[in-house]
């Protein structure tokens, strides 16, 4: 497959943040369209639950025992006050430090540090780890982090580059990045077209899984509102449409067999895939994934492996589409 990366925030490109492009698979038709035409695609009646997670400024630098530069990704606070986190060499590097060891000490800005303990869950790349810091962790990331980025990113954004217009409660290590593109204008055309919107809270890790390593564990926290009108939009007859994964897996978390969604929070190990196919998401926006990657057993999972390739093929086509999380969308519908 070729596919062409966005390289930059499409402000940089000279496009608002709803001019991206946006693909939408039905099991009829393809239709290619920009992400403001979003609410005539949807009809009244349908919901949309979106994340209000923001995003943090989760990367810092560090030094290693050695004294060698290391970059520290927090991906992930625990609930014994522990951090789930990575390490990758400095500069445009691919893939983590593969030669942490459990007892490493890194020095991190304003002497703090941090202590790798254990692997976490396992993962030949993620750690369990204890921050040492005066004050709060998220203040030492206010006042010395970045946002996290990967190479195929061209320069360097500010963290208002990886916020989308939803994010109310800072925690995702990463962007929930299928609602980017959302702009006021197109949160006011949803209205308009007599969809509601509806929110919940996941925060995400980070986002550079090894192949065919399944999503890690996320807290979330779906409110009583946003349960009640997932099941009210059902009996009614309209489509529960996620944004993005994030959305999908809070909301299938909570949902029992016949599909009705209690309110709850916690923590998510919830993988979805044939076995587990979705129970109440009828509808899904997304990004575009690298092939191969987990999310997309997921996008299977809602709108059926038929559908996801259908979507896929004609993105390829067309040639035109950018993947990663500054890139285009998709509009699932199955």
């Amino acid at each position: 497959m070729t596919w062409r990366e966005a390289t930059a925030p499409p402000e940089e490109r000279g496009l608002a943040r709803d001019e991206v492009r946006l693909l939408v698979a039905r099991p009829d038709s393809v239709r290619h369209c920009v992400f403001a035409d979003l609410a005539g695609q949807l009809q009244p009646g349908d919901l949309l639950v979106v994340n209000t997670s923001a995003t943090l400024p989760a990367a810092l630098d560090g030094r290693r025992t050695d004294g060698s530069p290391v970059v520290v990704h927090l991906s992930t606070a625990l609930d014994d006050g522990t951090w789930v986190v990575e390490l990758r060499p400095p500069g445009r590097a691919v893939g983590p430090v593969v030669d942490a060891a459990a007892g490493e000490r890194v020095a991190l800005p304003a002497g703090a540090h941090l202590d790798l303990l254990a692997p976490y869950l396992e993962s030949s790349r993620l750690w369990r780890s204890a921050v040492a810091v005066e004050g709060p962790v998220p203040a030492l990331l206010a006042r010395h982090g970045r946002p996290i980025t990967y190479a195929y990113l061209h320069g360097t954004y500010p963290l208002e580059a990886f916020q989308t217009v939803f994010a109310r409660h800072p925690g995702s290590a990463e962007m929930p990045s299928a609602g980017r593109p959302f702009s006021g204008r197109v949160v006011l055309d949803l209205v308009a077209r007599g969809v509601t919107v509806a929110p919940l809270l996941l925060h995400t890790g980070v986002s550079s899984p090894e192949p065919g390593e399944p999503p890690r564990p996320e807290p979330y926290d779906v409110p009583e509102r946003t349960a009640a009108l997932v099941g009210l939009t059902r009996r009614s007859g309209g489509r529960v449409v996620a944004v993005g994964t994030t959305v999908t897996r809070a909301l299938e978390t909570l949902a029992g067999v016949d599909g009705t969604v209690r309110p709850g929070r916690g923590w998510t190990d919830l993988v979805l895939g044939p076995e587990r196919p979705a129970r109440v998401v009828d509808g899904l926006i997304t990004g575009w994934h690298t092939p191969g990657a987990s999310h997309l057993q997921l996008l299977a999972a809602v709108a059926g492996p038929d559908l996801v390739s259908q979507a896929y093929d004609a993105a390829e086509r067309d040639g035109g589409y950018l993947w990663h999380e500054l890139g285009d969308s998709c509009l699932l519908l199955p």
